[in-house]
């Protein structure tokens, strides 16, 4: 039963409790036995070597769960008609300063940490505050010239939150692009002073700010070249800060390495393939960091560096092969690809068999008949043939031998 704030108790139908935990499922999902098991109880259940149905204690022939949508909906109405969600946060406080108080203060001087702390709170009150703050006319000019004008950790981290609130609207990242890219001024610089030493929140809006305005090739460049900032992007990604910085930080890095090959070279030798192969393994890892993983791993698969490195890590593959169907379906493709360049292009030996000793075979024949792309189907349908060529080679060595000795 669950409690209301009215004090009195709510029978919960038997339906929408987990198996396992026996609460209220958030996330519904159903075993090829057709019981449904709310997604983190079952994941760990599995995650720990089970290989039964919590349920029916059957054997599993195969570990895969799809999302259970009509579930879900019922639980999310049956909430709202008692009013059980958790409500919405709360909004933050009320700016201290009217528009024509901004305008005044900004007039006056913005090149302290105090005036932009008050220009970054007008924008957190509201859509609308941040669509004016981005509006004012030689704002973004004079805050970006700060950059190259003041020094202080303090000051860089203000103008960070600045940016980060207003890059997304209306013509921000264009211009903020230009003003930095296209300067003979060092702007990029109190970046790398933010993710190295600024705060954890400096940091993200840092790395976000960085993968806004890395939108062309001379941005990306530019971010790439500068001394310590990819390497500091980096570190961000691979912190054990939380997901957000995770998150945060490959964002960013997949933003400045699409087009060239010597960042994914870069990336490489950092140790970017060990990073998400542990990211991947982590059963806590949330979704949305492990899409970014497996898009960096496809992106770095694209070079011949990063298919050596990638096939040389058999947990990483493994844990590829294991995130398959798994997570939605961008982040399904994404490993596809990524074990189609190492494993069929490459011919990478012990990619192949580190993806057949974790079912490889049986997922990719799921991943096919699923909604996937027509590119990713033919890229499942290589592999298939692939691995059951690989399976069967004991076999097929033996036909090779008696044909020289047939007769006719």
């Amino acid at each position: 039963m669950v409690r209301e704030k009215s004090e009195l108790y709510v029978t919960v139908p038997s339906l929408f409790r987990c198996p396992i935990s026996m609460d209220v499922m958030k996330s519904p999902v159903s075993l090829c036995t057709g019981v449904t098991y709310d997604r983190s109880s079952i994941q760990t259940w599995l995650d720990t070597g089970h290989n039964t149905c919590p349920a029916t204690m059957q054997v599993l022939p195969s570990t895969d769960f799809v999302p259970n949508l009509n579930l879900r909906r019922l639980i999310h109405l049956w909430l709202d008609s008692h009013s059980l969600r958790s409500p919405p946060p709360p909004p933050p406080p009320p700016p201290s300063l009217s528009k024509q108080q901004l305008l005044d203060s900004i007039n006056n001087n913005i090149d302290n940490s105090t005036s932009l702390s008050r220009i970054a709170d007008f924008a957190k009150y509201s859509d609308e505050n941040r669509a004016f703050v981005a509006s004012i006319d030689g704002l973004i000019a004079t805050i970006v010239g700060i950059l190259s004008n003041v020094n202080g950790i303090q000051v860089f981290e203000s103008v960070v939150t600045v940016l980060y609130l207003i890059v997304c609207e209306n013509g921000v990242r264009e211009q903020l692009r230009r003003l930095i890219f296209e300067s003979n001024r060092d702007c990029l610089s109190p970046f790398v002073l933010v993710l190295q030493s600024g705060s954890l929140s400096a940091r993200i809006e840092s790395a976000r700010v960085l993968e806004s305005i890395a939108f062309d090739s001379e941005s990306q460049r530019a971010i790439a070249e500068k001394q310590g900032l990819l390497h500091e992007l980096y570190l961000l990604a691979s912190s054990e800060t939380g997901p957000n910085a995770v998150e945060a930080g490959f964002s960013s890095l997949i933003a400045v390495s699409t087009t060239s090959r010597q960042v994914k070279k870069e990336l490489v030798r950092f140790g970017i393939v060990t990073t998400a192969g542990k990211i991947l393994s982590d059963s806590n890892t949330v979704a949305s960091v492990i899409e970014k993983s497996l898009k960096l791993l496809e992106i770095v698969s694209a070079c011949a560096e990063g298919r050596a490195a990638i096939g040389g890590d058999e947990s990483c593959v493994a844990a590829i092969v294991k995130r398959l169907m798994k997570m939605s379906s961008a982040a399904t493709e994404h490993g596809v690809v990524v074990l189609w360049s190492v494993c069929y292009m490459s011919r990478d030996q012990t990619a192949q068999e580190a993806a057949m000793r974790s079912n490889g075979l049986t997922k990719l024949l799921l991943v096919m008949q699923s909604d996937c792309t027509a590119n990713a189907k033919t890229m499942c349908s290589d592999l298939v043939k692939m691995f059951r060529v690989n399976s069967k080679s004991c076999l097929a060595s033996y036909e090779t031998k008696t044909t020289h000795i047939m007769p006719y």
